[in-house]
């Protein structure tokens, strides 16, 4: 699925989240400023949005991103060739529950809207964990509900009716943004996902909610 949206899939972000998108990425990877990590782990990386991010704000020695996706990565690297940032970034292929890297490898590990799609979700971030070096931070950018009346009627009928019709229009695929909209149905947000940080491994866990939350932020440390 997200082989067949990967031409499209910078274009959608920006278009169906009216360029908020961009903002979200921008304050979660301020989150990272206080440890200064030489090295970070972008897990579900798509097409390299957060590693661009890191670069440009915390100066880091070396990012790498993972992601299943071929096509996703091969539109990263034009991006990233096209900044000449391709000695700072590495796109490799890899599967988030089984990471092909050491114990204690990373100061830092970002995931912007991809813990909703691992298929063992503790084990995901077990693994995280482990290639975290100790008082390294973990980000994690996701999708979440809002509560808020009318907010919370008016975002959940776009988001299950308007957004998978113009991104079936636009990207020619008719399951990828049903998809969306029901994995984000079917994610624990908040303070249920807070406890999955808990139970997993990290310590001094925090939810900031953005854009009436719409998204939020999850850091934790290791």
């Amino acid at each position: 699925m997200f082989n067949n949206i990967a031409p499209y899939y910078d274009f959608l972000n920006r278009f169906l989240s009216l360029g908020i998108d961009v903002s979200w990425r921008r304050k979660g990877i301020a989150k990272l400023k206080e440890i200064e990590p030489k090295s970070l782990l972008d897990v579900a990386t798509g097409t390299a949005d957060v590693a661009l991010e890191a670069v440009k704000q915390l100066n880091p020695e070396k990012v790498v991103g993972i992601d299943i996706s071929t096509k996703m990565l091969d539109v990263g690297r034009e991006k990233i060739a096209k900044k000449n940032l391709s000695p700072i970034i590495t796109l490799e292929e890899g599967d988030s529950e089984n990471l092909p890297f050491p114990d204690n490898s990373f100061d830092a590990v970002t995931v912007a809207f991809g813990v909703r799609n691992f298929e063992n979700l503790e084990k995901g971030m077990r693994e995280m964990n482990r290639v975290l070096k100790p008082g390294g931070k973990i980000m994690i950018l996701e999708f979440s509900s809002p509560t808020i009346f009318p907010f919370k009627q008016l975002y959940h009928f776009y988001f299950k009716n308007i957004l998978p019709l113009i991104g079936r229009l636009t990207s020619k695929d008719p399951k990828a943004y049903r998809y969306l909209y029901e994995s984000v149905q079917a994610f624990p947000n908040g303070k249920d996902f807070v406890s999955v940080m808990d139970k997993t491994g990290y310590k001094f866990n925090e939810c900031v909610p953005l854009t009436l939350g719409i998204c939020s932020i999850y850091t934790g440390k290791k």
